[in-house]
């Protein structure tokens, strides 16, 4: 749909009609329990689209297909009578993916809490392989790191107040 808002108004009408149609005057017995969705408009006003779900087994939502499919005259006709347009859209009915979506993004959260949790069972007894801090020095080894003339032994040769250092483009 465009930022018009003709084609979303008339999306919500058609959705309205549709979804109350269904429920009062299509007696059709593949009719499942059917859900309207969405409904897109095309920006001339001359194709709907109406997305819809199916509470049932793969046989119920084929049977629900087929028996919109039969009915997609009455509906359309229903609309053009309900809307008063010059040009009544044409209808095309698609089953929406957005509960199995659901469903599958609600099966991947569900893993992941579970190995979140049994990661957190698994660092509960578990211990460093090393020291805690392998960084960590005491203070004996801070005195034998000193070097003959009184200076620590892992001063950098290029440090600020060193003299004799070679001095390089980018060490100024």
């Amino acid at each position: 749909m465009s930022d018009n808002p003709r084609p979303r108004r008339l999306a919500d009408r058609i959705k309205t009609i549709v979804a109350t149609m269904l429920d009062t005057r299509i007696k059709d017995p593949r009719l499942g329990f059917v859900t309207v969705t969405d409904v897109r408009v095309t920006g001339d006003l001359q194709h709907a689209t109406v997305f819809y779900t199916v509470m049932g087994t793969e046989e119920e939502r084929e049977g629900t297909a087929a028996a919109l499919a039969s009915a997609t005259g009455i509906l359309r006709r229903e609309v053009g009578r309900q809307t008063g347009v010059r040009l009544t859209p044409t209808l095309e009915f698609i089953l929406d993916a957005i509960p199995e979506n659901a469903r599958a993004i609600e099966d991947l959260l569900s893993e992941a809490r579970e190995r979140d949790a049994e990661l957190a069972r698994s660092k509960q007894g578990a211990q460093y392989a090393g020291d805690a801090d392998p960084y960590r020095t005491t203070p004996e080894d801070d005195e034998d790191s000193e070097g003959p003339e009184g200076e620590a032994a892992d001063a950098p040769a290029d440090a600020p107040g060193t003299q004799g250092a070679p001095r390089t483009p980018g060490n100024s």
